[in-house]
């Protein structure tokens, strides 16, 4: 069997010292027969629907309760509608739909079959081919519980410390083990049913019972995209809000308050597991950060837009980025905390340039107990 050619980010485990039980083990064969799932859509939910919400309540299309209920009729039915042009793919309408009818999914299903993607091909290909496995995944001392770092490297520095000393070196790492979700983004949907199963394998040789996913997209794939399709999962997924609530509660008596403002840059994946949003203000809340009250939060919250960039154009981008910006500003936020290292990158230099610092959560609640020392002003 040969083994594919190695591209995309590769890490030097050396990097890396505080992980000392990271090993680079043989390839996972994961080129097993493709199994297509199929998105479990009930068109009759969206024929009675009372509010249209999915669409009425997009930021990006202006389309009232009828208009929103026929046009997701027509996507049902493969017809053509307004909305594949309008469509920025922020997931929203996944929390805006309260029936669980998973509109953002048709949608971009819907797009693929049509050949309307949203980027051009070579770009496309190039994302696909940074997610394929590769054999070049790393596993810790795998327990039953298990840390998942997705593909997402800047995990590795954070997974030390008090916070993760009862888990860690349980992780795993690597494309093996990513959920691939971004690829919707591209109206690839294709993709991640294809590669979604496989994953769900890879974990189910590794005999794990429970998941902390670090990556919010991997969470929303595993507990929300992956039951839409009829995937089976076969572990307990558990996203690190929760993990990070009550390591927080256990080790309260060493939280210092930071007596800080801080604005939270919700990420687009976050729409598939609006449940946990609210695990922001209570995390905030244990470490004295206050969370400032804006416009563009909760289901108003705008993207970090690196995607928009890439598909949409930089002006398209920078709009959405401003706005969000002046927002945080506006309402006196000190700090921009992160839950996607991706959104991080996209807008950690941005905020930081108008004076705000930009931090991801897992580093916030680090400094509140002591891990990470307080920025000099």
């Amino acid at each position: 069997m040969s083994m594919c050619k190695p591209i995309g980010l590769i890490l030097d485990t050396r990097q890396y010292p505080h992980i000392g039980l990271m090993q680079k083990i043989s390839y996972l064969d994961t080129r097993k027969e493709n199994i297509m799932p199929t998105l479990q859509f009930d068109e009759k939910l969206c024929e009675t629907c009372p509010t249209g919400a999915c669409l009425v309540k997009c930021k990006y299309i202006d389309l009232d309760k009828e208009q929103a209920k026929a046009e997701m009729i027509k996507i049902s039915r493969g017809e053509d509608s307004v909305v594949f042009d309008a469509c920025v793919t922020c997931y929203a309408c996944e929390e805006y739909c309260k029936r669980g009818n998973h509109p953002f999914y048709l949608i971009t299903e819907r797009r693929e079959e049509k050949g309307l993607l949203t980027a051009p091909r070579a770009i496309t290909r190039q994302w696909i081919n940074i997610g394929e496995p590769q054999g070049r995944y790393k596993l810790g001392k795998i327990g039953k519980k298990v840390l998942s770092l997705g593909f997402v490297p800047e995990f590795l520095d954070m997974v030390s410390g008090k916070l993760f000393e009862d888990i860690m070196p349980s992780f795993v790492f690597g494309q093996e083990f990513f959920c691939n979700v971004v690829y919707i983004h591209f109206a690839n949907t294709s993709i991640v049913k294809q590669r979604l199963p496989m994953i769900m394998e890879n974990f189910r040789e590794l005999g794990v019972d429970e998941v902390v996913c670090l990556h919010d997209e991997c969470y929303g794939s595993f507990s929300h995209l992956a039951p839409a399709y009829g995937i089976e999962v076969p572990f307990r997924p558990i996203h690190y809000f929760d993990f990070l609530y009550e390591r927080l509660q256990q080790l309260s008596d060493q939280i210092k308050p930071l007596n800080i403002k801080v604005a939270y840059q919700r990420p687009c994946s976050s729409r598939l597991s609006s449940n946990k949003h609210n695990r922001v203000k209570q995390i905030m809340e244990l470490i004295g950060a206050e969370l400032v009250e804006r416009e563009y939060q909760d289901e108003n919250a705008l993207c970090c837009g690196g995607i928009y960039a890439m598909l949409y154009g930089y002006d398209f981008a920078n709009d959405v980025q401003e706005k969000n910006i002046n927002d945080m500003l506006k309402n006196g936020a000190q700090y921009c905390v992160f839950n996607c290292p991706a959104c991080q990158n996209t807008l950690g230099e941005k905020v930081a340039k108008r004076g705000i610092r930009p931090i991801h959560i897992i580093d916030l609640c680090k400094m509140a107990i002591g891990d990470k020392p307080l920025p000099e002003d």
